[in-house]
């Protein structure tokens, strides 16, 4: 099946699907290893696992609200549902990531260590590989539909294979050293909260509003000299995102002398070369050029 037949909601939807099902399985498995094994890097990183099914649950409600279309209250539509979804989800990671930050701290002030075995190597090593996985399924479903509620799953599921991957080194190390398990929750907390500023401030700019960057200032301006006889001069852009929904506006200047009509007449055909081949919708404000 070729991807650009299936609706943007739809790769959001069977990721989530398959990301609940995998982790809960995981938690479960990683959980009960923990326990066995009495290690704190374990089982916090079964918690991060878990907690890739609730942000998952997360990503299944924003994508069902991000897809309404427009009404009354919402003229732009729903878009930003996924972007707030983003950041429901940084901030579940940050409590996560500061929980067992605060654990590991206690464990090594009270020199407690893991017993590891053959069973903990196993259900890390599933663990790296499933995540893994995943994080590749939802980095890709993401360039697909230009979902940054999608790239935020991914870097989750990221995450947890980076903290089970560390986790494993830890598994190694711990009969030579007795702190190597607080450490290693220490690390993992560490990853969570940098993966965590990453994704609430990527979701927060968007929300507050961006200034488009030069990729797509040059794109518009070869459009306009590529397709109208005008010279036109364009200033003040400002980029608005609202998911799949795209509103841009700026100012052009054109001659002072040109009839209302004309004037108009281009500042549509802006917004038409721009919606066709850029799909974003934009408003111009039309300036006379001011004569030295």
């Amino acid at each position: 099946m070729e991807t650009k037949s299936l609706p943007r909601s739809t790769l959001g939807y069977i990721e989530a699907i398959l990301s609940i099902s995998i982790n809960i399985i995981l938690f479960a498995f990683k959980y009960w290893v923990g326990l066995q094994t009495a290690s704190i890097a374990i089982l916090a990183d079964a918690w991060h696992t878990l907690s890739d099914s609730f942000t998952s649950i997360i990503l299944l409600v924003g994508f069902k609200i991000s897809k309404k279309p427009p009404d009354k209250k919402h003229p732009y539509g729903h878009g930003r549902a996924e972007i707030i979804a983003s950041v429901i989800i940084g901030t579940i990671l940050a409590i996560i990531g500061f929980n067992f930050l605060i654990e590991s701290i206690n464990r090594f002030r009270t020199h407690q260590a893991a017993n590891y075995g053959l069973l903990a190597i196993i259900a890390i090593s599933i663990s790296v590989l499933l995540k893994e996985l995943l994080a590749q399924y939802a980095f890709w479903a993401s360039k697909k539909t230009n979902s940054m509620l999608l790239r935020a799953d991914g870097w989750h599921h990221r995450s947890d294979a980076l903290s089970s991957l560390v986790v494993l080194v830890g598994i190694f190390l711990g009969k030579y050293f007795w702190w190597v398990d607080s450490i290693v929750g220490m690390i993992i907390s560490l990853m969570i909260f940098y993966l965590t500023f990453d994704i609430l401030k990527n979701s927060i700019s968007s929300l507050l509003g961006e200034e488009p960057n030069e990729k797509l200032k040059s794109e518009i301006d070869n459009l306009i000299r590529n397709n109208l006889k005008e010279e036109v001069n364009l200033h003040h852009m400002h980029f608005h995102s609202y998911g799949n929904h795209k509103e841009l506006t700026f100012h052009i200047e054109l001659p002072a002398d040109l009839t209302l009509k004309d004037a108009h007449t281009i500042s549509d055909n802006i917004e038409n070369l721009i919606r066709e081949k850029l799909k974003i919708e934009a408003t111009i404000h039309v300036e006379p050029i001011e004569e030295n």
